[in-house]
């Protein structure tokens, strides 16, 4: 099959998501080409990667394609009138449920609706999107995604907690988002306020994004023990460095940052938002969104009892091993495209030049 893949921004989950799959899809014999803004391409290193780039303008490079799998809410907008033009099926995965950035809340809900009604095949991440697509209309079925494999740490974990600057009897709680404000990050900084008397429960946060300035901003002023470290190429350092993993985020799907901590062995305190509940079962400690109090006390309880952070570190194990991994997850995708392409594929192939050769 000849599958065109497009995205909109994305320096996060979603990038990583399509990075993950399409040389996948690629080594199972399918051709593959990404349409992306140019800061999606370089986030993920799509080019690096050796991927058939192009920008979301070059309209006439869809030609030939048999399937358009537009990723997020946005994407799917654009997807409606390319698989209309060029008459070819349309997928849509759905990965979140603030999807629409800066738009008015009417003009969000016509977009879901539209791309709901529009797309041959809506995905989701979690059984709540599955829900929701349903409800305006959408052919909608759970679409699992999984976490990449991390890269094996660069350091030793005493290293990168010297790095960190903590020693031995130190807590690290290890936050990893992009700094927006679905990820409510101010709610790291409030923690952190709120145990301020136990100098050994040191929180690092790595990522970037908007509020950036803001969050370094409150931490110098309040003097809070949180660290910002930017974004890192080595988290497989940063996870077998830390002691507890922490994600405040107002909604999540199939969080990556979780998954990846239970891949590693990272005890998880998380709010119970979206699909977390559904993701790590009783494999990690869930709490309210916005309740400082209960996420502070949680921390300082498994702070304080290191078998509790091993039972957790057990069973985050044992849930992750039920997970989909990346093969199977493409394997699953590919019998989605195959079952809406099987009797309309363009006979030919996408060429070097970017164009589409009849056989």
């Amino acid at each position: 099959m000849k599958i065109a893949q497009l995205l909109t921004a994305s320096t996060g989950g979603i990038g990583r998501h399509v990075a993950s799959i399409v040389p996948r899809l690629e080594q199972r014999g399918h051709q593959i080409r990404i349409f992306c803004p140019k800061v999606t391409a370089e986030a993920q290193g799509f080019e690096k990667l050796g991927l058939d780039v192009w920008p979301l303008t070059s309209m006439r490079r869809f030609i030939g394609a048999d399937l358009v799998h537009a990723h997020g809410l946005k994407a799917g907008w654009l997807g409606l009138p390319i698989a209309w033009m060029y008459r070819v099926p349309l997928v849509v995965t759905w990965h979140n449920a603030v999807l629409g950035d800066g738009l008015a809340p009417t003009a969000v809900r016509q977009m879901q609706r539209a791309v709901a009604l529009g797309a041959n095949l809506t995905l989701a991440a979690s059984s709540d999107l599955v829900a929701r697509a349903t409800r305006l209309g959408a052919h909608a079925r759970l679409s699992p995604i999984a976490a990449p494999v991390l890269p094996p740490p660069s350091m030793s974990r005493e290293d990168q907690r010297w790095v960190l600057g903590a020693d031995s009897q130190d807590t690290v709680i290890l936050t990893v988002s992009r700094l927006a404000p679905q990820k409510n990050l101010g709610m790291v900084l409030d923690i952190a306020a709120a145990v301020r008397d136990r100098p050994d429960l040191r929180f690092v946060v790595v990522g970037d994004g908007p509020e950036q300035d803001k969050l370094q901003r409150r931490i110098s002023n309040e003097w809070l023990q949180v660290r910002l470290l930017g974004r890192s190429d080595d988290m497989g350092s940063l996870l077998a460095s830390a002691d507890l993993a922490l994600l405040t985020s107002t909604w999540e799907a199939r969080a990556l940052v979780a998954q990846e901590a239970l891949l590693a062995g990272v005890p998880l305190i998380s709010t119970r938002v979206g699909g977390i509940e559904e993701l790590v079962g009783s494999a990690a400690v869930l709490v309210p969104s916005g309740d400082v109090e209960e996420a502070a006390r949680q921390i300082v309880a498994l702070a304080d009892n290191p078998a509790e952070r091993r039972r957790l570190r057990d069973a985050g194990l044992r849930q992750a091993a039920t997970w989909p991994d990346e093969d199977e997850v493409v394997d699953d995708l590919v019998r989605a495209y195959a079952e809406l392409t099987r009797d309309r594929r363009y006979k030919g192939f996408w060429d070097s030049s970017g164009g589409f050769t009849v056989r």
